[in-house]
C-alpha cells in the first residue's frame, strides 16, 4: 500500500448545501479529489460520497474493513486544491474527519457563513449539527 502525507487541504471536505426541502437534504461535495464536486440527492448519496471520499485518499484509516460484494478500489493520487470556496445556495459547511472508529465518523464541522465550528463523535452527531444548522434551530 503506498503511503501519503497529505497536505491540510487534503483534510477539509467542502459541503455545498443547496436545499433541504422536508428534511431531504441536496448539494454538493468538493474536495481536491473531487474538483468538480460530487452532487448529491439524499442525506445516504451524501453520507456514502463521503466514505468513498475517505476509502480513496486512505486518510483517515477506517477502523475496521468496510463489508461489500466489489473489488477493493485503488488509492487515489495527490492533486491541487480548487482557488475558490464553493458556495452552497442554502449552506456551506467544511468538514474535517480526524478518525473512523467504531463505523463511524470523529471530527470537526464549520458553518461556514456563521463562521461556528463543533466537533462531532459520530456520524448521528454530524447529522444532527447539519439538521439544527439547516432548520435554524441553533442555540447562540
Amino acid at each position: 500500500m503506498k503511503e501519503h502525507m497529505w497536505e491540510n487541504q487534503f483534510r477539509t471536505t467542502t459541503i455545498c448545501v443547496d436545499s433541504y426541502d422536508d428534511g431531504v437534504l441536496s448539494g454538493r461535495v468538493y474536495h481536491p479529489l473531487r474538483e468538480d464536486g460530487a452532487a448529491f440527492r439524499s442525506l445516504s448519496q451524501f453520507l456514502l460520497t463521503m466514505e468513498a471520499l475517505l476509502d480513496d485518499m486512505g486518510f483517515p484509516q477506517s477502523y475496521q474493513e468496510t463489508r461489500n460484494f466489489a473489488p477493493a478500489k485503488k488509492t487515489a493520487e495527490n492533486s491541487t486544491a480548487p482557488a475558490k470556496l464553493p458556495r452552497g445556495a442554502r449552506m456551506t459547511f467544511q468538514i474535517q474527519i480526524l478518525f473512523r472508529q467504531h463505523a463511524s465518523w470523529q471530527g470537526m464541522i464549520t458553518w461556514v457563513e456563521e463562521g461556528r465550528a463543533e466537533g462531532f463523535r459520530s456520524v448521528l452527531e454530524l447529522v444532527y449539527l447539519l439538521d439544527s444548522a439547516l432548520r435554524g434551530e441553533v442555540v447562540a
